[in-house]
């Protein structure tokens, strides 16, 4: 698992471009069923990324991150406890502030809206650190895509044609797959050419020390020290900086707050040796929308109405 949410104040401008009340869940969708398009009522928490209603085994409604940046679906201790969840081993999660040791725990369905996934092994962490009821990680979204509206503040899940088909969208981006996360391949940050991982699940933006050292040999201001959190309850120090433009498709995002970091998550996605983000909710808020699609390994951004 990589890309955790951080909770990590940052005051600065808000990035620009150049050039809620949770769903009623009534149960779990039947396997077999004729799928729809499912789109929810999305909450914005406190660290401005989305969480939407599911229920689990049936019951709820409990709000879970979509989290786009990590491989792994996962529960809170809690929920698990009040489901009396199957207990399952241990495994290894790795997320933005260092590799953690976990229980894991057998869920039979987790249902959002008549859409359902079934007979997931899920890591088990603490609500607190998470900020939610759980996650919602790409192993369940591998086969989906999923379009974030930001101006509507909803969430919608499934193919092309169930989530509104293509249309509206000024900037289409190819991706590469790796570990079950997109990863666009040609943006530019500052000129530098930098790997980029949609991570709908970190408040703010992180970057590796190869951008750092990258973008160090350009006229820079001095860095600010800060510490990011995982959702697994770690810390990991930081320099803090801004980019001037980050270029993405022919589009530029300004003002992009960037904590540069030794990041687990990094190496995980063979990202280390050179210049990579995992890209947060406080640049993607810059659009009206943006649709992440894992079966086509497209991220399209609708530009129309952002500040």
């Amino acid at each position: 698992m990589s890309g955790m949410s951080m909770a990590l104040a940052m005051l600065i401008a808000n990035p620009v471009i150049l050039g809620a009340t949770p769903a009623p869940i009534t149960g779990p969708a039947q396997p077999g069923a004729e799928p729809q398009g499912d789109m929810v009522q999305g909450d914005t928490d406190a660290h401005a990324r989305m969480t939407i209603a599911v229920a689990v085994h049936g019951t709820g409604p409990y709000r879970f991150l979509i989290d786009t940046g990590s491989q792994r679906t996962v529960v809170s201790t809690a929920l698990a406890g009040t489901l009396k969840l199957a207990q399952g081993p241990q495994v290894r999660v790795v997320g933005i502030a260092g590799a953690h040791d976990v229980a894991t725990a057998q869920v039979e369905s987790i249902t959002i809206g008549p859409r359902a996934f079934y007979g997931l092994t899920v890591p088990l962490l603490e609500r607190a650190n998470m900020g939610a009821d759980g996650i919602l990680g790409t192993d369940s979204l591998q086969h989906q895509r999923v379009l974030l509206d930001f101006a509507r503040n909803t969430i919608t899940i499934g193919n092309l044609a169930e989530t509104g088909g293509g249309r509206g969208f000024e900037i289409v981006v190819r991706a590469k797959e790796r570990s079950g996360r997109l990863i666009m391949t040609d943006a530019l940050i500052d000129g530098v050419r930098t790997d980029v991982v949609i991570d709908t699940g970190a408040s703010g933006t992180i970057g590796n020390r190869a951008l750092q050292e990258a973008l160090a040999k350009k006229p820079r201001q001095a860095m600010l020290k800060g510490a990011v959190s995982s959702v697994t309850g770690q810390e990991l120090a930081v320099d803090l900086g801004v980019a001037d433009k980050l270029e993405l498709g022919g589009i530029g995002v300004s003002n992009v707050v960037i904590a540069y970091a030794d990041a687990p998550a990094f190496s995980e996605l063979k990202l280390s040796r050179k210049p990579a983000i995992f890209l947060g909710m406080r640049e993607l808020r810059a659009f009206k929308r943006v649709a992440i699609d894992f079966t086509k390994r497209k991220v399209s951004f609708d530009l129309a109405g952002a500040r």
